[in-house]
Formats: structure tokens, sequence, C-alpha cells
């Protein structure tokens, strides 16, 4: 039996679903296309933190960590970069054929401690950990987070280069080819934590323009022991996939709490 996109039963669980929806903040990148064919081909990349998807009216995208592969898996330039109030913008020439991979993210971490009796809140990479010496501050709680924003466009015949894995967090590695997905046709994605199949975690799964429904009709899986999710895509659009983790990491030398976060957008084309 196909899972199906879940419909509100009842008045109460409406409500509740149309309240959710409407606190929650949602980031995504959206490409003006996700196939193509042709030479000199290009993309425009929206970019958002949003309470509807792909309507935005929360919050523009940070546009410094967006990255850019091409189907050789070489860096692309994001050219044309531009952010305003809502929303932030990009574009990327397609000069080969193949799949793209356009992401933002990274890993960061959190820390909190007590000083001259107020509590102090810092969050940032690495080195400035170190070079601010975060982790000798007396009490201090430090906690890391590494995430992913991810679409997928393809120019001509996909290819599967793009999606060889860094091993660290959540990171997709897709069965289904991310721009060969259509609606009525089963769907299969593993994804992976730390290099390893992310089994028993929840993803989110739902279609785009939920601000023109009365309800977000969303899918809710969870993987298997594999770390894969299959699904079938009722209708045509763009989706968002979301989902995350908590788990234990190392920093020099400790155990610390670590949290990640893969959210992928990517689009079911009709049959």
């Amino acid at each position: 039996m196909k899972p199906t996109f879940l419909k509100a039963c009842a008045v109460a669980a409406l409500a509740l679903t149309i309240a959710s929806s409407a606190s929650a903040h949602r980031a995504w990148m959206l490409p003006s296309s996700f196939t193509l064919s042709g030479e000199n081909q290009w993309v425009t990349v929206d970019g958002a933190i949003s309470n509807n998807l792909f309507y935005p009216n929360h919050h523009a995208m940070n546009l410094d960590t967006v990255t850019v592969f091409g189907p050789d898996g070489k860096p692309v330039e994001a050219q044309n970069k531009a952010s305003g109030k809502y929303r932030s913008v990009f574009d990327v020439a397609l000069e080969k054929e193949g799949t793209y991979r356009i992401s933002s993210g990274g890993a960061g971490y959190m820390a909190s401690w007590e000083e001259g009796g107020e509590r102090k809140r810092w969050r940032g990479n690495a080195e400035t950990l170190k070079s601010e010496a975060i982790e000798a501050k007396p009490g201090v709680q430090v906690s890391g987070n590494v995430r992913r924003i991810e679409t997928f466009v393809t120019l001509g015949s996909p290819t599967t280069t793009v999606f060889a894995t860094e091993g660290t967090g959540l990171e997709l590695k897709p069965v289904t080819h991310p721009n060969d997905v259509f609606a009525g046709e089963e769907v299969t994605f593993q994804l992976l934590m730390d290099g390893k199949p992310a089994a028993g975690i929840e993803v989110d799964i739902i279609r785009g323009s939920d601000r023109y429904r009365n309800s977000e009709d969303g899918l809710k899986l969870t993987t298997d022991a594999t770390g894969t999710i299959k699904f079938t895509p009722e209708e045509a659009g763009a989706y968002w996939l979301s989902t995350d983790s908590e788990g234990k990491g190392m920093l020099n030398g400790k155990e610390i709490q670590v949290r990640s976060s893969y959210v992928f957008t990517f689009e079911a084309l009709p049959l």
C-alpha cells in the first residue's frame, strides 16, 4: 500500500495544523528550473526563511555559505548575489551537462555560561571557539551543529558525481535521482548520519504553496534500518523535505551534544 499525503480528519486537528504551519519558520532554496536542456542555460535560485513554503515572508537567507558544484564535482561560481528583506537570490550558469548541487550551511558551535550574574551566549565556528578561549569559560556548556540546505539542478541527462558524501552530519544519498521524480511514482531516498545509515529519524515532506491550502497535507515518515524512506508524491510540483537528529560528538576529547539538520527541495514532474 503506497503512503499518501495526509488529510486533516477533524476540526481540532485542522486548527492545530494551521497554527503550527503559521508559526513555523522554514529555510529553503528554490531554483527557477530543476531540469533543463540546450546550451547556455542559467537558473536563478531564491533563498529564504519563511512561514509558508516558497513564499518569502520572514527573512532572507544568508548567502555567505552558498556553494555550487558542477557535474564534474568542481566548484561553480554563484553569480549576481543579492539579498533583500525577505528573499535572497543568485544565478548559476550551467555550462556542462549533468547534475549540479546547490548548497548552503556548514558546521558550527554554540556555547552558554554565567558571567557577572548574567547568562552569556555565543555562536561561531571552530576557529573562533579556540581564538576566543570559549571552552575556558567557567561552567561553559558547548554544543555543536551541522546544517545543510540543498537542491539539485540537471542540464540534459542526470549524473551522480555530486552525490558524493562527506561523512559529517545528515546527508542525502539518493536512490531515486532528485531530478527524476514523477507524481504517482514511488521515490526512494537514503539519509546518512556521519556517513552511516540514519536509522529511525523522522522526515517531513510537504508540497509547496501551502499558503493556498487549508492544511499542509504533509507526509511524516521514519527512516528504516538502512536510513531509507519510500513515498509517492501524489501531485506535481515543488516539494520540501526536512529532517534533524540529535547525537553525540567529540570536541577536544570531551563529549558534546551535536544537532544535525538537513533540508532538501525537489520537484515532482507530471507523468
